[in-house]
């Protein structure tokens, strides 16, 4: 995608956010609404080792900002159906509001699905060569063997294992500093995001030999597309776990009795969720108002859920596709321009 989700500041306002930013939490998360220019002291709420990271790696820093449209895109495409949708905002001069001072399973949700960005991207770019600091994973060389047999390591391996250490270092800066009981839930549901990228990395290989009979072959370690971490973090949602700090003060246990123990791959949250349903700002929910629904669903899409019983409005729309696409020789494809008239249903605002 080419455009910035609308939550987060125009560049040239960015000056303005910063002066003007509550102090939430994740403060890394500024970097997106600087595109190339990262200015490491004008970051608000950033610690010293994040500062000195950002001074002593600004190519990082840059493609950190840059990736962050991925994740919150990903973000909000596993939410785009439901009462809360990973809406980004400018109204509290940060990205997600003052949602983040709840510690609820969307937050937790939202700590993994950064955290696990940062990797993805990160370990692209030194792919990609982008990055003087880093490349191919180096220890990928020599023969190996899988269940189809002996190998040659080749082409370029993301090093993925490089792209967790820096975002270890880096994100969880701040939570190593506090060590309070919100730090230890940050902490836990970012290495769950970062442990989500590695979870998915693919051997590929080519095969060489006469008429590809594969006699041998050149494999490299890739990650799959970022969308499999979405759909896992989204499937630990699900499941999150509800928890209390142990006595100890350093881990959790399960608020309920019934409750499993969590493991690392679970995303853990203190606090029950509000419903989301009207807009509130001491909880940060934006209200489902003016949401579009499915009249025909049953599900969290439909307009029944989405809309908290207040009913929904409807109104036609004129769509425009194209249509009748046929190739001619050669080499163009002719459509015809169809018009549909379409129901839209958008939920009701509150009364």
């Amino acid at each position: 995608m080419n455009l910035m989700p609308s939550g987060i500041c125009f560049y040239l306002s960015v000056a303005i956010c910063w002066l003007m930013a509550e102090e939430v939490d994740a403060s890394w998360w500024y970097m997106g609404t600087l595109g190339s220019q990262v200015m490491c002291d004008n970051i608000p709420g950033l610690v010293n080792k994040q500062r000195q990271l950002c001074r002593q790696h600004p190519r990082v820093m840059q493609a950190i900002g840059a990736g962050m449209k991925d994740w919150i895109s990903e973000c909000q495409h596993q939410f785009r159906s439901h009462r809360w949708n990973c809406n980004t905002t400018t109204r509290d001069h940060n990205l997600f509001g003052r949602l983040l001072l709840r510690s609820s399973r969307e937050v937790a949700f939202v700590y993994a699905i950064s955290s696990a960005g940062v990797v993805y991207t990160l370990a692209r770019a030194c792919s990609q060569g982008e990055l003087d600091s880093c490349s191919c994973d180096p220890t990928k060389k020599g023969s190996s063997r899988d269940a189809k047999g002996t190998f040659d390591w080749g082409g370029c391996s993301d090093h993925v294992e490089h792209a967790m250490r820096f975002s270890q270092a880096f994100v969880d800066a701040k939570e190593r500093k506090e060590r309070d009981a919100r730090a230890l839930m940050n902490l836990h549901n970012n290495r769950a995001g970062r442990k989500a990228v590695k979870r998915f990395m693919t051997l590929e290989c080519k095969c060489h030999g006469v008429s590809g009979s594969c006699s041998l072959r050149t494999c490299w370690l890739a990650m799959a597309d970022f969308r499999r971490t979405g759909d896992h973090l989204r499937k630990r949602y699900n499941g999150a776990v509800q928890v209390v700090v142990n006595q100890y003060g350093t881990g959790f246990t399960a608020a309920h009795a019934h409750f499993k123990r969590p493991s690392k791959n679970d995303l853990v949250y203190f606090e029950n969720s509000p419903d989301y349903c009207i807009r509130d700002h001491e909880s940060g929910s934006m209200g489902t108002g003016g949401r579009v629904c499915n009249r025909t669903s049953r599900g969290v899409d439909g307009c029944e859920v989405m809309c908290c019983g207040r009913g929904y409005d409807t109104s036609r729309l004129s769509r425009t596709s194209k249509c009748e696409c046929k190739f001619h020789w050669c080499c163009a494809v002719h459509c015809r321009d169809c018009h549909q008239q379409v129901d839209v249903h958008t939920c009701k605002g509150q009364t």
